[in-house]
């Protein structure tokens, strides 16, 4: 039996996805060409963040609909707000089955290249090349929580406050929605006194890293999962590369990836 490939959806992924889409109801007078299917629209805004694809370039013969037609279908999932609550939805089940751990979390954030648009900047360690920046925190076994995006002028503390309150009200289990990780760690790239109030003030514990003091601290026997979250995030080949000039649209394939990371690690739990 042929392996499936990764951007061929099962009934199991499109039952969670498909409540998720806004509903476009069919004009009766003039109604036009009838609507691509959902599912196929969706491989093929799968097939692009796994292959990393020009969009023109999608291949016909796959039936997924044109490179348009899936930019658009893209473009309008993203303005409804679908790939948040995608994410949300897959967290709430992997703390349903125990498999969220809020004792700590671990922050970082690494360089992509980039082409050009929003939320690019003059990066300091990249010889002044334009670039973005991908932050990311996870729970401590490497589950994304939440990812954002800046320039890459922007200096990895201040995503610090904005990560922590990016992570959404996660449910699953009864009582309260889980939020705040217990502790954060971050390396010396997030040392700074204010920032450390500010996240003590958000009833988390800071674990980071001072600068000037020797390797070993200890923090990256913790850490190392935020470095393989972002390992398995920039697998995905249109997230290696900024190639659009809509910061939106990137950050849709960005959330995306998080909740597909999500999902791969429930089907890991049967």
């Amino acid at each position: 039996m042929a392996r499936p490939k990764p951007w061929e959806v099962d009934d199991e992924l499109w039952a969670v996805v498909e409540p998720l889409l806004p509903k476009v109801e069919r004009r009766t007078r003039h109604p036009g060409r009838k609507r691509h299917p959902d599912r196929l629209v969706f491989q093929g805004i799968l097939f692009v963040l796994h292959t990393g694809v020009a969009w023109e370039h999608l291949p016909q013969e796959l039936g997924f609909g044109s490179g348009v037609t899936c930019w658009r279908r893209l473009a309008e999932w993203t303005e409804a707000g679908v790939w948040p609550r995608l994410h949300e939805v897959l967290l709430a089940r992997l703390r349903g089955a125990n498999a969220l751990d809020f004792s700590r979390a671990a922050v970082d954030g690494p360089h992509p290249g980039v082409k050009g648009g929003p939320k690019t900047g003059r990066s300091p360690v990249d010889r002044g090349r334009a670039g973005s920046k991908h932050h990311l925190i996870t729970d401590a076994t490497g589950i994304p929580l939440a990812a954002t995006l800046t320039g890459g002028n922007r200096n990895d503390v201040t995503q610090l406050i904005p990560l922590l309150q990016a992570v959404p009200p996660v449910r699953g289990k009864r009582g309260r929605p889980r939020r705040r990780p217990d502790t954060v760690l971050g390396d010396r790239g997030y040392d700074h006194d204010k920032y450390r109030r500010l996240v003590w003030e958000l009833g988390v514990k800071p674990l980071i890293a001072r600068r000037g003091t020797e390797h070993g601290s200890g923090l990256g026997t913790h850490r190392w999962v935020v470095e393989r979250a972002f390992a398995h995030l920039h697998w995905f080949r249109r997230l290696r590369i900024r190639w659009e000039i809509r910061d939106d649209i990137h950050e849709a394939f960005l959330t995306l990836g998080c909740a597909l990371i999500c999902w791969r690690r429930l089907k890991s739990l049967r």
